[in-house]
């Protein structure tokens, strides 16, 4: 072989090695940084804001029409992008990061063998998975599927828990949409029942993740972390041993085994226990503690957004305690003024003027409005009639609220509106 073509080998060969990602250690890999991602809002914005009626605020938002867009913690992802993917999984976490979602839920639950998944209730298995299609794991369901009966009226039904199961099995089922069938008289039948204003189309086999695998998810992704910690289902101790302290504990050790930085993490519950837990053992990951305000479901309590002595505790109580973020439903923040218009409810000015920050939830979950949003603005239903509405309502909670986050099942959405506004 010439001389000449022995130099020309080796440039190849040399060319060839530096390409090749072969070469590229593990570790040269774990020390990159994330890699950022090109924020892509989707066209679901721009339909809102064109079926807006015509204002002031609309004409700002088509202004914003050409981005550029960007992440932001203003846009919180509850569950992922459940709009259109199935909940909890990581393609839901995917196209969550890649609309600017900058904070991502994993809803915390336990299995069997008292390792934490992402599930949005730890009884959901039947309508979030397709565990019913799976004999060995449809065996072991807390109730098996039973189907309907036209005959006698019966419903179709089951209960799937993760506490049915173990890690290693959870980790056989795919994520489906959200949806059952009650109508069904099999189980294929009754995996079905995805609302009309879904879709199925990215429902073929969600990839369900353990909380450890959201955690190193979301590291790669670039977000931060929103984990709520889930009433168990179960009677506490679980097997007799397993407190609900430790459960509360649990969660938190992940993050730090882990070494994640405590304030990129807001931990979440709706039992006010949890939250007092973490002040008190894990300050500081509790000092970023959410306290999502439930009261307006327990049986038998009255709970009025505009009357103050219907709030137990009161706003101030729960600052003495050390809570300083506050997570109500939407509706809970707005009411109408004398004129009809949406203005921030006495429940809302009242934890702002206590030093409360607020985050509410959920944007995008309602589906069309033009019947007037159902749970999440029944608050101001007179003033909603159509989809751009949506919009209005954002804006009051953004700058007459002063929400901090808003958790959204289409992120896109309140990403497009807080990169118009600077937030």
């Amino acid at each position: 072989m010439t001389p000449t073509r022995m130099m020309t080998l080796a440039a190849v060969t040399l060319t060839a090695c530096l390409a090749s990602p072969a070469v590229v250690s593990a570790k040269d890999n774990e020390l990159r940084p994330p890699r950022r991602l090109n924020v892509q809002v989707g066209p679901r914005p721009y339909y809102l804001v064109e079926d807006m009626d015509e204002s002031p605020l609309k004409r700002k938002l088509q202004q914003c029409s050409e981005g550029p867009f960007y992440k932001t913690e203003f846009s919180i992802a509850h569950r992922g992008a459940p709009l259109q993917f199935p909940e909890h999984t990581k393609e839901s976490y995917e196209a969550a990061a890649r609309m600017g979602a900058g904070i991502l839920e994993c809803d915390v639950t336990f299995t069997k063998d008292r390792q934490l998944v992402c599930r949005h209730s730890q009884c959901d298995l039947h309508t979030t998975t397709n565990i019913l299609a799976i004999p060995s794991l449809a065996s072991k369901c807390t109730q098996p599927f039973l189907p309907a009966n036209p005959t006698t009226g019966r419903t179709a039904s089951a209960l799937c828990c993760t506490s049915d199961i173990t890690l290693a099995e959870f980790k056989q089922l795919c994520g489906k949409m959200d949806a059952a069938n009650p109508a069904a008289t099999t189980v294929a039948q009754y995996l079905g029942g995805t609302a009309n204003w879904r879709t199925d189309l990215y429902s073929t086999c969600g990839t369900v993740l353990s909380h450890r695998e959201s955690i190193e998810l979301f590291k790669k992704l670039d977000v931060k972390f929103t984990p709520e910690l889930k009433a168990p289902s179960v009677p506490m101790p679980f097997q007799g041993e397993y407190t609900q302290q430790q459960y509360a504990q649990q969660m938190i050790n992940e993050y730090k085994q882990a070494r994640v930085d405590p304030s990129d993490v807001w931990p979440q519950s709706f039992d006010l226990n949890d939250v007092l837990y973490w002040l008190q053992h894990e300050p500081r990951f509790g000092k970023q503690g959410v306290y999502l305000d439930g009261r307006y479901e327990i049986p038998g309590t009255i709970f009025d957004p505009n009357n103050p002595t219907t709030w137990v505790p009161s706003m101030d109580e729960l600052v003495d305690s050390g809570v300083k973020i506050i997570a109500p439903p939407i509706y809970v923040l707005l009411t109408l003024d004398s004129a009809g218009k949406i203005v921030p409810s006495a429940y809302a000015k009242a934890a702002r003027a206590a030093g409360l920050d607020i985050i509410t939830w959920s944007f995008e979950r309602a589906g069309p409005l033009k019947t007037g949003g159902g749970f999440y603005y029944q608050s101001v239903a007179p003033a909603i009639d159509n989809d751009g509405d949506m919009y209005v309502a954002l804006d009051v909670l953004a700058r007459h609220v002063g929400v901090i986050g808003i958790f959204s099942d289409w992120p896109g959405s309140v990403t497009y509106y807080a990169n118009c506004m600077g937030l």
